[in-house]
């Protein structure tokens, strides 16, 4: 095994030095983001040997919104939320605005650039060995094992001078690096890449709270997330204005390559008056929005997160989805290694993962295909998100992530309206 002298590496207190790696770990975890941070957090937590390997440098851009049923599965102390949005409103094309308050809640909101490390610092304070370093390949041994080749990197993202590749040995495998996943691709070709929305956002300094601002956003709200359905901010999808506390992170997402994501953010910007507050950074990244067939390869490798696909679709919300996909690649990665039998236990990843999400997003894929198809549909569905059943049912079904079965006479006159407003018998601006 080459290795870099150390001396050329700045680490930070809570990374792993490259030769203080060990000769096998139980489990090497590619990708530091939410799934691949809590699914090495869990297994070493379960006494497991783990590594974590994470490039860092780059921040995903996000809106930042995570449910209650996040902060409770997941330990998320109020020290990393950096605002409560109480209401959420929705912005039609003609610009009809909609409130929809969230009636003694809040959707807790994070930064990306701070979330994210801590979680890795979590993962490492538990016992996982972090490393910072970009993959490259991984290649299955005689025994079973896997070998494991990266580039190391200095915590901006840099390489270091006069590095090599470094190898290390694992029993198993979770590729959490991405909607673009290197792992994903090498061990499923092109069934290992997902379709994709393409976001791209600008975080802002946030106006004082109450400042009036033009168009149909009104005036800013730091406690309320703002959603755009027009076709000039996104052909298929929406664009939002997401206060993160001192910060706001205004942006788009689109599937049509041809769309100029930045233009419509500038657009966006002039509409609500944030063209005049500062550009703290830009980021952009594909986000996938449908999960993958396959997710394992019945030996030693298993996906997670974006790598597996798991972003709600006509939402875009990752973080949740990310995190408890990365749990469950843990649990049948622990499984494995207490059973021996790899096959079953891996396998049982994405069957009990779609058990407990995949209506959610059957749902919400036929929403987005329908609703944000054209303009005139998107009026419609803003308008149905002014009904106190949408409201009610919509922010239960969020809040908990699970469809709410507790109201059958809700959901049946939630289905009347909606059908009224498919066949258009209803007008749009009832």
């Amino acid at each position: 095994m080459n290795q870099p002298h150390i001396s050329l590496l700045r680490l930070h207190a809570s990374t792993t030095p490259p030769d203080a790696l060990a000769s096998l770990y139980d489990v090497a975890v590619i990708g530091g983001g939410p799934a691949g941070a809590i699914a090495a957090e869990d297994l070493a937590r379960a006494g497991h040997r783990v590594l974590l390997l994470d490039r860092p440098g780059k921040i995903k851009p996000c809106g930042g919104a995570i449910p209650p049923r996040a902060m409770r599965d997941f330990a998320i102390p109020p020290s990393q939320i950096v605002a409560r949005a109480r209401s959420a409103r929705m912005v039609s094309p003609s610009d009809r605005a909609i409130d929809m308050p969230i009636n003694g809640g809040f959707v807790g909101m994070v930064d990306r650039e701070t979330f994210d490390p801590w979680l890795r610092e979590r993962a490492a304070a538990a016992g996982t060995d972090l490393v910072h370093g970009t993959f490259d390949r991984f290649d299955e041994n005689a025994d079973g094992t896997v070998c494991v080749s990266f580039m190391p990197s200095n915590p901006d993202g840099t390489n270091p001078r006069d590095a090599s590749m470094i190898q290390v040995k694992a029993r198993f495998l979770i590729g959490a690096d991405g909607a673009r996943s290197k792992v994903a691709r090498q061990a499923f070709g092109a069934a290992g890449e997902a379709p994709c929305v393409f976001a791209y956002h600008e975080i802002i300094e946030s106006p004082p709270g109450g400042t009036a601002l033009m168009g149909a956003g009104g005036a800013f709200d730091p406690a309320r997330c703002d959603v755009w359905y027009q076709g000039e901010l996104s052909p298929d999808f929406y664009a939002w204005v997401f206060p993160h506390g001192d910060q706001t992170s205004v942006g788009v997402g689109s599937a049509n390559k041809g769309f100029s994501l930045r233009g419509a953010v500038r657009r966006l910007r002039e509409k609500t008056g944030m063209d005049t507050c500062a550009t703290v950074r830009t980021e952009g990244a594909p986000i996938p929005l449908k999960p993958l067939q396959k997710w394992d390869n019945g030996r030693n490798l298993v996906l997670a997160g974006d790598a597996a696909g798991v972003v709600a679709p006509a939402s875009g919300e990752g973080i949740y989805y990310a995190m408890a996909g990365g749990r469950q690649a843990a649990e049948g990665v622990s499984e494995a290694l207490a059973t021996g039998d790899a096959r079953s236990a891996l396998a049982s990843v994405r069957r009990r993962y779609m058990k407990a999400h995949g209506k959610v997003f059957w749902v919400l894929g036929i929403m987005q295909h329908f609703w944000y198809s054209s303009d005139r549909r998107r009026e419609r569905f803003v308008t149905m998100c002014a009904d106190p059943d949408v409201q009610t049912l919509t922010w239960q079904a969020y809040m908990n992530k699970e469809l709410v079965r507790a109201k059958p006479a809700a959901h049946l006159r939630i289905f009347l309206k909606d059908m009224a407003h498919l066949l258009g018998i209803r007008p749009a601006t009832s």
